[in-house]
């Protein structure tokens, strides 16, 4: 069967590029040169503060040399893996309602939308904290739009439980509680940047 094509648009690059013009300014080096002691440690002392600290270090580990010790840039390196894995996980969504025999339509039908709308609400956060010093009200809302992001992923995690088995069943739940870790650190981070910006 026919795959369904998803139209990217332009914002929706965001933070592909963000990521490229991380890496861009990277001198040619091994990866061990390039990350200190000091800015792997501070990835994983910030993602103590996260309910999943071995999936946030081993999600934003990588861009330690980038970092450094700055908060607001691993917020936003944060949203921005959040957004990637959520529109992946979208995309996977949306394809299998289109395939007959992977399981209850309703339900992913459910989890795609909810995902979809997750999408959306971690694609405006990334936007309003694109900068290098976003406002109290900018904040404010990216910390709204991330809680909204996870409760809709959580939506559709609950709504796989209540279910009976069905083939694919255990793949789908494994995914989608993955890319919800992700997002749940992705808010803590963000809440501990405004924290700080407060102090």
């Amino acid at each position: 069967m026919k795959m369904k094509s998803r139209y990217i648009s332009p914002t929706a690059l965001l933070p592909f590029l963000l990521i490229l013009n991380l890496l861009a300014a990277r001198p040619v080096k091994s990866i061990d040169a390039v990350r200190s002691n000091a800015d792997t440690e501070y990835i994983r002392s910030s993602c103590v503060s996260t309910l999943y600290p071995d999936v946030c270090y081993s999600s934003l580990s990588r861009y330690a040399g980038e970092v450094k010790k700055d908060p607001n840039l691993l917020a936003q390196v944060a949203i921005s893996e959040s957004l990637l894995r959520t529109r992946k996980m979208a995309a996977y969504l949306s394809n299998l309602t289109e395939q007959a025999g992977n399981g209850p339509t309703a339900v992913l039908h459910d989890c795609a939308s909810n995902f979809e709308r997750a999408e959306e609400q971690i694609g405006d956060s990334f936007k309003q904290m694109n900068g290098s010093n976003p406002s109290g009200l900018q904040m404010s809302n990216v910390q709204t739009w991330m809680s909204a992001a996870l409760t809709n992923q959580g939506t559709c995690t609950d709504g796989l439980e209540e279910v009976e088995d069905f083939p694919l069943k255990s793949d789908v739940k494994r995914r989608t509680t993955h890319v919800k870790k992700v997002t749940s650190n992705a808010l803590a981070l963000v809440n501990s940047f405004v924290n700080q910006k407060a102090t």
